[in-house]
């Protein structure tokens, strides 16, 4: 199943690049960060062009949540301890005027897209749990953000505590973001689709941007694209992390609730409704996990379903989707230069889940870089800093990187081996000392490939519910056919032929 935002828009198509161009601005990566960038120097008066290897907003943008609040987590007394008051307070402020800034292009630009101003809710059902968000309570209004500590929400069981922060919202991210591409058009730009970039090179004061067959000329380049594509001098891969999370979209006979709803501890549960066809849809998110993590995933949809019935007992399942997200190890995104040797480019990425209202922190920060204005909360989300002691655990997993680089184009393999692969199953096998990922379909065909991300060389692990190769060192992930499906992986996995052997 496709994800309810992009199963029910309409969404305009655009043509792939087919000359080599040049621009003021070159936009990587097509979802609400790329979108929202392009939309405010388009109207500034630069000539913009977004290169998307898919379909616009059709991958993270198109597979969020889409809740639009600056509390993200316990989060804030977080912030205050690590960092300063002063900080947690720029970080909130500038989340803040994000949704405020939503608003006020909804408005202005007379935009259709279910904008709803809503509460959200941080709760939780632990005793363990309450003096946590107490605590959050504290330091937020410590901030002189009216955020209530409240025991009672609308959700249909009883809570110890949650915090609530006031005067929210929620929309349908792609009604937004397509009526922002149309605009971004108007306004003189340019959007491609299906055109992916592979390498961006220096050329004295420009940028060459390199798709597979075409080249974009630009002063200015931001890496918008989930995952930075390229791996030095900015060292990406060493800072961050993704995970990925599971949705699930329900009808319902009962009474439903008001308010957007997240739990302080995992499992996490996450709750919002959406306009459904003349009454409401619950959209319930949680199951997460960290990308390429070798453990069975085929209940993580199902886990979502039976909490969601064990609420409402004739819950009608309509969509489950899917979605990645980058997380930094200090937890704050990455936002501004990509590169104190690089001038001129930018980067916006670590949203930590929380991408609606970062995405125009990014827009912001960045649009005032390229139009050399000052930004009061550039220094809050410094990219180029580098702090992994926040999480070292994560930091060794990211310096891990196979040394087996070996290419093969046939491989002989005993057909009893392959017999250990059932159908609609993925494995990595070993032969003669060499490790082969071989997926069987439903119909006995096998499709055989180097278990290795085309990254920096981990050795990927099979995801036994989407049927995808996923790499647990940076989060690529691919294709039971090679195709790279999300960054930083930006090359295929080629096939091997098999010469199967009695």
């Amino acid at each position: 199943m496709s994800s309810y935002w992009i199963d029910s828009v309409k969404f305009d198509s655009y043509d792939s690049l087919k000359n080599d161009i040049s621009t003021d601005v070159c936009i990587i990566g097509g979802g609400i960060t790329g979108i929202v960038t392009a939309y405010l120097l388009s109207k500034s008066g630069y000539k913009v062009c977004i290169l998307e290897k898919d379909k616009i907003a059709h991958q993270t943008t198109g597979n969020t949540t889409a809740k639009i609040t600056s509390q993200h987590g316990l989060f804030y007394h977080y912030l205050t301890n690590n960092f300063s008051k002063e900080f947690a307070k720029s970080y909130l402020e500038a989340n803040e005027q994000a949704l405020h800034q939503i608003k006020q292009i909804i408005e202005e630009e007379n935009i259709n897209c279910d904008f709803e101003v809503q509460d959200n809710y941080v709760y939780t059902t632990l005793e363990d749990e309450v003096s946590k968000i107490k605590h959050e309570v504290q330091d937020v209004q410590n901030l002189g953000f009216p955020a209530e500590y409240v025991t009672d929400i609308q959700l249909p069981f009883d809570i110890l505590a949650a915090i609530k922060f006031p005067n929210q919202a929620q929309f349908h991210p792609l009604k937004y973001v397509n009526a922002l591409c149309k605009l971004i058009i108007k306004n003189g730009g340019s959007i491609y689709e299906n055109s992916k970039v592979y390498d961006v090179k220096k050329n004295d004061k420009l940028y060459n941007v390199k798709t597979e067959n075409n080249t974009v000329t630009a002063k200015y380049v931001v890496l918008a694209c989930h995952y930075p594509i390229i791996n030095a001098p900015g060292f990406y891969f060493l800072k961050m992390y993704q995970e990925t999370s599971y949705l699930i979209g329900f009808t319902t006979n009962a009474p439903l609730f008001d308010g957007m709803y997240i739990n302080t501890k995992t499992p996490i549960a996450s709750f919002r409704t959406v306009p459904y066809n003349n009454t409401r849809m619950v959209i319930l998110g949680g199951s997460e996990h960290k990308t390429g993590a070798d453990m069975d995933l085929s209940d993580c949809y199902l886990n979502l379903e039976n909490y969601a019935k064990s609420l409402f007992p004739d819950a009608n399942i309509l969509y489950r989707w899917n979605t990645e997200d980058c997380i930094s190890l200090d937890k704050v995104p990455y936002i501004g230069k990509f590169s104190t040797i690089m001038p001129n480019m930018y980067v916006a990425t670590g949203f930590k889940k929380w991408g609606m209202t970062t995405s125009h922190v990014a827009a912001n920060i960045i649009s005032d870089f390229i139009q050399d204005k000052e930004n009061p909360y550039a220094e809050t989300f410094i990219s180029t800093r580098f702090k992994p002691i926040e999480n070292g655990t994560e930091f060794v997993n990211m310096l891990k990187q196979t040394t087996d680089s070996l290419i093969l184009d046939k491989f002989k393999i005993p057909k009893e081996t392959l017999s250990e692969v059932g159908k609609d199953e993925g494995k990595i096998i070993e032969i003669n000392g060499t490790k082969i990922g071989i997926y069987c379909d439903t119909n006995g065909k096998y499709y055989a490939l180097k278990p290795v991300c085309t990254h920096l060389g981990c050795e990927l692990s099979w995801n036994n519910l989407d049927k995808t190769w996923d790499c647990p060192c940076h989060g690529s992930r691919f294709s039971y056919t090679g195709k790279s499906l999300y960054a930083p992986s930006i090359k295929d996995i080629d096939l091997i032929s098999l010469d199967i052997t009695e």
